[in-house]
């Protein structure tokens, strides 16, 4: 066996069909097993998955764990020396397989690969990401990254595309990591139900000695956010998926950079709100526009004391 693929489904099942005929297609040059995760899908994703793949291995969950315990669920199916994680809105190639095998396996220190990414119209999307610190962010959400240019963003893209290049940390959506990765630190913290798993997992590999590779040679088509699409989560301005966000970003910044590094993101995420609700002001925006600021600081503080000051989940 070459790799197994885990795909962790959650209501997406008009694109099943897609996702894994692709990944099967993909795998004709490689021996590969299949596991789905499906964390308890209100459509029909089961049944269809039983039926039209009944030779891929299945585990359905009664209850949502969170896309990170999901994946670890499936550890114990794993053979082969490479685990591919892949979304189910993410479309492989029929050559993305072969080749990005083929470049682990005469790179033995990348630990961890990545790909090129695009929308359904072909649109370049974030591939290869810089690590988040409380200082970025902050310059992003408050726009003064144009007073700091020298500041690398977690999503900037001004960079060669069409090259292999070592990077920070690639988007869980295809995600190719060595066994040997896994067998030395782990898959992912489950503590995050959702967002920041890759990220914290491609720096514990980094600082393991691992290289983290952004693979240009192939690409993938990605559509993002469909699961959330079916959740009911993304209503009222996406209040609970905002909530996941930040829940994680605290936990990881207490867990990397330690209590100083989470009270000063704290800190900095606070005079962001309130550097963007002055802007606003002065720009005669309405009150439910200031607001949105004024509930932002309001749920990442409450979010602060339900997580004990970043050490737990709340779920």
């Amino acid at each position: 066996m070459d790799a197994t693929a885990i795909l962790v489904n959650f209501n997406t099942e008009g694109l099943l069909r897609e996702a894994i005929g692709r990944l099967q297609n993909a795998a004709t040059q490689l021996s590969l097993k299949i596991a789905i995760v499906d964390n308890a899908s209100k459509d029909n994703s089961v049944a269809l998955i039983k039926s039209e793949f009944p030779t891929c291995h299945l585990i359905a969950n009664t209850t949502n764990v969170g896309f990170g315990r999901a994946n670890n669920q499936a550890l114990d199916l794993v053979e082969g020396r490479y685990v591919l994680l892949l979304n189910t809105d993410a479309f492989v190639s029929r050559e993305t397989l072969y080749k990005t095998i083929t470049y682990m396996d005469t790179h033995p220190r990348c630990g961890v690969l990545g790909v090129k990414l695009v929308g359904r119209d072909g649109a370049l999307q974030p591939s290869a990401r810089y690590f988040p610190t409380p200082w970025n962010l902050f310059l992003a959400r408050t726009g003064l990254n144009r007073l700091f240019s020298s500041v690398r963003l977690v999503d900037d893209m001004t960079w060669d595309h069409a090259s292999v290049r070592q990077c920070d940390w690639v988007p869980g959506c295809y995600f190719l990591v060595r066994k040997a990765v896994i067998d030395q630190i782990g898959l992912f913290d489950p503590r995050y139900f959702l967002y920041y798993e890759e990220i914290d997992h491609c720096l514990a590999a980094r600082r393991a000695g691992w290289e983290v590779t952004f693979f240009a040679d192939t690409t993938v088509v990605h559509i993002g956010g469909e699961s959330a699409k079916t959740t009911g989560e993304i209503t009222a301005g996406g209040r609970q998926i905002e909530a996941m966000q930040i829940e994680s970003e605290l936990l990881y910044f207490r867990k990397n950079h330690g209590i100083a590094g989470v009270w000063t993101h704290m800190l900095l995420s606070t005079v962001a709100d309130a550097i963007l609700w002055l802007k606003h002001l002065l720009k005669g925006k309405s009150l439910p526009s200031l607001a949105v600021h004024t509930k932002h600081a309001a749920l990442v503080w409450s979010l602060f004391r339900r997580t004990a000051w970043a050490t737990r989940p709340t779920r």
